[in-house]
């Protein structure tokens, strides 16, 4: 695994109109690895992905993504870096196909996945190519909003909540696929409240609180330090 990182974030702030909710963000992620961002709802996590984006405008300090600064770009200039952003609402089209969705997204990159090497990878959505996304079951539909990322040939993955409102048998599965993803070089860095499904999957772990990054723990030393990670998460 490489040491050089491919999305380095140094003092990274955000607003929402006057709301100033993150406070110079720092971390850094290195190729084919996942790590994941916790701490307590309204800790900055998801805001930390849209900021990365783009798609919280009003922002500052840096974003590099394989070394090109990002903070100035536009959304559809930062995914042509090789960006790709699952939302926690997962973004399915309901009146399109299965295969529709998946169609649907340019390529970024070249060198994605082929429909047939994510239906080796989902094997439902190949099941359910025709049906319509008001159809799927959440659990597909998650499977879909990631999958439909991957054909786009990004490599650096920003999920949102992927286990949420999902049955444990499926978070399970979605969790498989993540540490799959990461064997096959793909970097991903996952937002998660279901501490337990980041833990199967995670590298490290990266500890947010009002806007700003407070520890970071590594996968090896999880044990060691449960008790600050379960005051940090309120358990």
């Amino acid at each position: 695994m490489s040491t050089e990182p491919v999305l380095q974030i140094r003092d990274l702030e955000a607003w929402y109109g006057e709301s100033h909710v993150l406070h110079g963000m720092e971390f850094d992620v290195r190729a084919g690895e996942v790590v994941a961002l916790i701490g307590r709802n309204g800790a900055g996590k998801t805001t930390t992905l849209r900021a990365i984006t783009g798609i919280v405008k009003k922002r500052a300090g840096s974003v590099k993504i394989d070394g090109t600064e990002a903070i100035k770009l536009r959304s559809d200039k930062i995914a042509k870096l090789g960006l790709g952003y699952v939302p926690e609402e997962r973004g399915i089209f309901a009146t399109l196909s299965v295969r529709e969705n998946l169609l649907l997204p340019p390529a970024v990159k070249p060198n994605g996945m082929t429909e047939a090497q994510i239906y080796e990878l989902f094997p439902r959505l190949q099941e359910r190519a025709r049906s319509q996304g008001t159809k799927l079951s959440g659990g597909e539909q998650q499977m879909l909003a990631i999958a439909r990322v991957l054909r786009t040939g990004a490599r650096l993955l920003l999920l949102d909540e992927p286990s949420e409102g999902l049955a444990p048998v499926i978070v399970q599965h979605i969790g498989r696929i993540i540490c799959s993803l990461r064997d096959q070089g793909f970097t991903i860095v996952l937002v998660e409240q279901n501490f337990r499904f980041a833990a199967t999957c995670a590298d490290r772990f990266v500890v947010v609180e009002h806007g700003k990054v407070v520890d970071q723990v590594a996968s090896a030393d999880m044990d060691a330090k449960s008790g600050e990670l379960a005051a940090y998460l309120g358990v």
